[in-house]
């Protein structure tokens, strides 16, 4: 099989990490979240992959290469301008060579799941579809777009629904699909399309065959810190599978070269020459290359840069500090605090918190 995996977005919900790095290009439990994905693709038999790339494009090629290190075949195809996920997909479908009548599996480059990606696509062969859908259940599905379905045959696509009455499921596009190869070439090139509210429409009125996969298990949209970080513990926790975790899940990850002096747990990610000081207390964070957190610090849900200092006896909880960035001695930073790359924070202990 052939598949697309979109990681053209800027990832401007997790600034300021994405400033130098693009967001599936960041760490996720040891390597970048695209390798995660990459190496699921290749356990359900894909073999060839074409990477959707736009900000920062050079990042992925220069990192994967060919993609044999990785056990598949990689071609990049990039949006020298924006084209939305439809015209993402149209664009990146030249470097397929599959049959008009194959499918075509695409992820977005965000989405940290345990989806079965096989019988996502036994799904599509057995109702001989134009498409199947990916879907998941959500409490809250107001920031998404809601697709019924009657059977597993979807019925319409409601993007981002407020009042309850336009809440008619739970049931949200959980970023995955099977597409037969003509359908994708059938797609508008050289503009922007988006999917949700032009191609699948689009199909539903021909009376194409779309089709919805529900699966109940684990599914999250990395796009912001919180989740981001949560999303890295969960798999070195191994509540989601990944073949790419370095080592076997437990408590922590801890790479080449770390010195750690602290208490790491609840699937904490320490990169390679990062530093935790004696006395720390470390949980379900992400620590990049060369961190230095220093004694007596307790640090929560958070996310600490490649090459940022943290001072003695500081408390982060779920905090973003950027790339380089130095927090002095006794500061205290609260619920969805962000410091830019390379900014100062004195030792002054200070408590900051995102409202200030």
């Amino acid at each position: 099989m052939e598949s697309i995996l979109l990681v053209g977005g800027k990832g401007t919900r997790l600034r300021p990490l994405t400033i130098n790095t693009p967001k599936p290009m960041l760490p996720v439990a040891g390597v970048p979240f695209t390798e995660h994905q990459i190496a699921l693709a290749r356990e359900a038999g894909i073999t060839r992959i074409a990477l959707g790339t736009s900000y920062r494009a050079e990042v992925f090629s220069d990192y994967f290469g060919d993609g044999q290190q990785f056990g598949v075949e990689l071609d990049y195809r990039v949006e020298d301008e924006p084209l939305g996920t439809g015209g993402a997909i149209r664009n990146a479908a030249d470097a397929l060579t599959c049959g008009p009548d194959d499918p075509v599996v695409v992820f977005n480059g965000d989405v940290l799941t345990g989806l079965d990606i096989g019988a996502l696509v036994g799904a599509w062969r057995e109702a001989d579809a134009d498409v199947a859908i990916y879907l998941t259940r959500v409490e809250d599905p107001r920031a998404f777009g809601l697709v019924p379905t009657v059977g597993d045959r979807v019925t319409a696509f409601l993007e981002k629904p407020q009042t309850p009455e336009e809440i008619v499921t739970d049931q949200i596009n959980a970023g995955c699909y099977i597409f037969r190869r003509s359908v994708i070439d059938q797609i508008p090139a050289d503009r922007p399309v988006s999917v949700e509210r032009e191609t699948f429409p689009g199909l539903l009125e021909a009376g194409r065959t779309v089709v919805g996969w529900v699966d109940p298990g684990y599914w999250l949209d990395l796009g912001t810190p919180l989740a981001f970080a949560r999303g890295s513990a969960d798999i070195v926790l191994g509540k989601v599978h990944s073949p790419a975790l370095p080592g076997e899940p437990g408590e922590s990850l801890i790479a080449t070269g770390a010195q750690v002096d602290g208490t790491v747990a609840g699937g904490t990610s320490v990169g390679c020459d990062a530093v935790v000081g004696a006395g720390s207390e470390v949980s379900g964070s992400v620590i990049f290359d060369g961190a230095q957190i220093g004694r007596d610090c307790v640090i929560e849900d958070s996310i600490v840069g490649a090459g940022a200092t943290i001072g003695d006896g500081c408390s982060l909880h779920s905090a973003v500090i950027a790339d380089g960035a130095r927090i002095g001695t006794g500061n205290e930073l609260l619920e969805g605090v962000r410091v830019w790359p390379d900014v100062t924070l004195q030792d002054c202990a200070v408590r900051f918190s995102s409202d200030q």
